[in-house]
């Protein structure tokens, strides 16, 4: 959606929580992409007060154009819901408002007035059968402009399950590093080998967030399948990397705004920042130099590469809790 000037009220209609957040973020960056300038106030429908949409819909000064998004709709208070629906028959030229909404009927009421305002309406269907899930994992590689040979994608679907947070989160490892313009079977055979719930991701997860004992379980169980060295420790540093990322944004951003800053979903944001407590920035630093020395040893420096593995994960989890 980004490129084109988003209309005044959109409504983000459906629970599949990915692809609402995805479609959120598509209008918000229709309208910093129309005005860069324009700042963006990321609510919770129940921490929104009566009021506070008049006030930030209110023309400014100088003309300075904004976006705000309410998500978790259904928890708007009835008077807030009258001011948004009132709102919505006659929006502000300079304010894009976007609500999301997962259905169902709790606060129906709002979905049913914006729709008769005249707002538009996005509707995320929830993604049920396996050929649509298989059409999400080759419209993932798609949008990274590459491509997954059909006994992949089957393969990955069969390797990763169904939730598609994870699915999205494979195929953006994969496009990141595999070279070959489309993926196949045996690049998605090299990550996912063994035990589906064993990969990279969840050693790395599982390091960062001090559970010594099931990262040294997954990463063992890893090894033991076949999973490449260096594989592991490309996603232990990725998720010390993400840690770093969120940790050093500036304190003032929040929700969209965040997740754009650091360059990440919003969903993967709110993981991070959990993965954030107990950590602070002299022991990710340390644990950053940890991986890089691991790097080079599962790359032939070293004898061991699994030996490296382990030792870098204990000084991952030590690191986090300032031992």
């Amino acid at each position: 959606m980004a490129g084109t000037d988003p209309a005044p009220v959109t409504l983000v209609l459906g629970d599949e929580e990915l692809m609402a957040e995805r479609a959120v973020s598509g209008v918000v960056a229709a309208a910093r992409s129309a005005d860069p300038a324009a700042e963006v106030h990321d609510l919770l429908g129940g921490k929104v007060g009566v009021g506070e949409l008049t006030q930030l819909t209110s023309p400014s000064l100088f003309g300075d154009r904004s976006v705000v998004v309410i998500r978790s709709a259904q928890d708007l208070a009835k008077e807030v819901i009258a001011e948004i629906v009132a709102y919505a028959k006659q929006p502000s030229d300079d304010t894009v408002l976007v609500l999301a909404h997962p259905g169902g009927v709790k606060g129906k009421a709002l979905v049913d007035g914006v729709k008769k305002a005249g707002a538009k309406v996005v509707t995320v269907d929830k993604v049920t059968k396996a050929g649509e899930r298989l059409d999400f994992i080759k419209g993932e590689f798609k949008r990274a402009g590459r491509s997954i040979a059909g006994d992949a994608a089957q393969a990955l679907l069969e390797a990763v399950g169904n939730d598609l947070r994870e699915l999205a989160a494979a195929c953006s490892q994969l496009a990141f590093d595999t070279e070959d313009k489309t993926i196949s079977a045996a690049a998605v055979a090299r990550y996912h080998k063994g035990r589906a719930e064993v990969t990279g991701f969840n050693v790395a997860d599982s390091a960062v967030e001090g559970r010594l004992a099931d990262a040294l379980e997954q990463l063992r169980w890893a090894l033991g399948t076949g999973v490449a060295p260096v594989l592991l420790v490309s996603a232990l540093a990725g998720g010390l990397r993400s840690l770093a990322k969120v940790g050093s944004a500036p304190r003032n951003l929040r929700g969209g705004q965040l997740a754009s800053h650091v360059g990440m979903p919003p969903w993967k944001v709110d993981r991070v920042k959990r993965q954030l407590n107990g950590w602070g920035p002299e022991g990710l630093s340390r644990a950053i130099q940890a991986v890089a020395s691991a790097d080079e040893q599962v790359k032939g420096g070293g004898a061991d590469p699994a030996y490296a593995l382990e030792h870098t994960v204990q000084v991952i989890v030590a690191c986090r809790t300032g031992r």
